[in-house]
C-alpha cells in the first residue's frame, strides 16, 4: 500500500497555510496555536521545535505527546470527506487538524472548536 504523499511532507510547510486561513478571517496565529496544542498535546517548546525540525506529517503525529481523547467528538465534512468516516488513522488525524482550523476560519468560539 503506498504512503499518502501527504505523510512525508512537512508539518511545518503547512502551518502558515493553517495560519494564513485563520489571519484571513479575522483570527490569529496563538489560536491556531491553541488548537494544535490541544489537539497533540505538544507543549509551546516542543511545538516550535517540530516547526523548526520541518517534522513530517507522519513523525509529527506519531512522535505526539498526548492525543486529545476529545478528539473523537469531532464531526463533519473536511473536502466533501466526512473526518469520523476516514479509515486510515493518520489521515483522520489530519483531518481532525483540517476541520479544527476550518471551525476556527468559520467564526466558532474557542470553547465550542476545543470541544469544552
Amino acid at each position: 500500500m503506498t504512503k499518502h504523499r501527504l505523510y512525508g511532507t512537512s508539518f511545518a510547510s503547512v502551518y502558515p497555510l493553517y495560519v494564513a486561513k485563520a489571519e484571513r478571517k479575522g483570527r490569529t496565529r496563538a489560536e491556531v496555536d491553541e488548537i494544535i496544542l490541544w489537539l497533540t498535546g505538544f507543549s509551546p517548546e516542543a511545538f516550535e521545535a517540530e516547526l523548526a525540525n520541518k517534522t513530517d506529517f507522519e513523525t509529527f503525529f506519531a512522535t505526539a505527546p498526548a492525543l486529545n481523547p476529545a478528539r473523537a467528538n469531532i464531526k463533519g465534512l473536511v473536502c466533501g470527506v466526512r473526518v469520523e468516516e476516514v479509515a486510515d488513522p493518520l489521515m483522520r488525524e489530519i483531518r481532525y487538524l483540517d476541520k479544527l482550523i476550518d471551525e476556527l476560519a468559520k467564526g466558532k468560539a474557542m470553547d465550542k472548536i476545543l470541544r469544552r
